[in-house]
């Protein structure tokens, strides 16, 4: 397949020589002169070259055969079963790859390939099922200003000579990836509004549009299970009301943090950046 780059060559070369958009033949061989590569000056080539400016995808290769494939109908038979059986009585891959020795006289399989397999099937066989939404991901796409996400996150500081856990607020705009960083000594309610007043003053502004948070005790008194919505503290709605923030709260659990992944790793990037090694610090500071 030709590179982008030899595919510019080509069209730059019909752009110079009149006569060659006429013929492609006449271009390829001029192409094979030395002003593009010798290997790929072939006429059908040259015309993909002429109708598009990005080379076309290879084909994908047809499925190669498995082992195994005499044996996925046995292992697509025992995991639909799992679904209505006790949550402590399902098959583990260990269990499903002796079951298809002993039972089907499997052999010559091996267990990453069982293993493998099974990973694939089970979240597809929980959908085909009707038993949990298929999970896809979706590029994110933001105005200028229009969001922003929150986070914190802690990291540890020398101060006096004994080793201190502090937290670090950081707030972060999704567009530009401008973000606004602050250690405190605690992650309390007062540290998580001081945060947001302080990065407002550093951008000279408040965005507008959506805020990402994870559900922070500053901010949520509980959680309404599998839904949004959640109730907050008084002082947290009577803040983001003067401010006019418009919270979003991301889904507990490590899946929530990929709904905020942007200032996830930007608290990372600090902490590995401005606090490795670990600072000594002998009196009050603020980043």
């Amino acid at each position: 397949m030709c590179s982008v780059k030899e595919h510019r060559r080509c069209r730059l070369v019909s752009r110079r020589s009149s006569c060659m958009p006429r013929c492609g033949v006449t271009l390829a061989r001029a192409c094979r002169t030395g002003r593009w590569s010798a290997s790929t000056g072939d006429w059908r080539t040259v015309q993909k070259a002429l109708s598009s400016a990005w080379p076309q995808p290879r084909e994908p290769y047809a499925p190669r055969r498995s082992k195994l494939d005499p044996f996925k109908p046995v292992i697509d038979q025992m995991l639909p079963a799992d679904l209505d059986a006790p949550r402590k009585q399902r098959h583990t891959v260990v269990r499903i790859y002796r079951r298809l020795i002993n039972e089907h006289a499997m052999d010559d399989v091996s267990y990453q390939v069982v293993r493998a397999y099974v990973a694939k099937r089970k979240p597809e066989i929980r959908v085909e099922a009707g038993r949990g939404p298929a999970q896809v991901f979706i590029e994110q796409s933001h105005l200028a200003g229009a969001e922003a996400e929150v986070d914190f996150g802690e990291v540890a500081v020398r101060l006096r000579g004994e080793l201190v856990k502090c937290h670090l607020f950081c707030l972060r705009l999704s567009f530009s990836g401008k973000a606004v960083h602050r250690v405190f000594a605690s992650g309390g309610q007062e540290a998580f509004f001081e945060g947001h007043e302080h990065a407002f003053r550093v951008l000279g502004g408040v965005p507008f549009g959506k805020f990402r948070y994870d559900n922070l005790k500053a901010a949520v008194a509980s959680v309404l299970r599998f839904t949004r919505r959640r109730v907050e503290t008084d002082r947290w709605t009577a803040f983001r009301s003067h401010y006019g923030i418009e919270p979003f709260y991301c889904t507990p659990g490590i899946e929530g943090a990929h709904e905020k992944g942007g200032v996830e790793g930007q608290v990372g990037w600090f902490r590995r950046n401005h606090f490795v090694p670990v600072p000594p610090r002998s009196t009050r500071w603020r980043t």
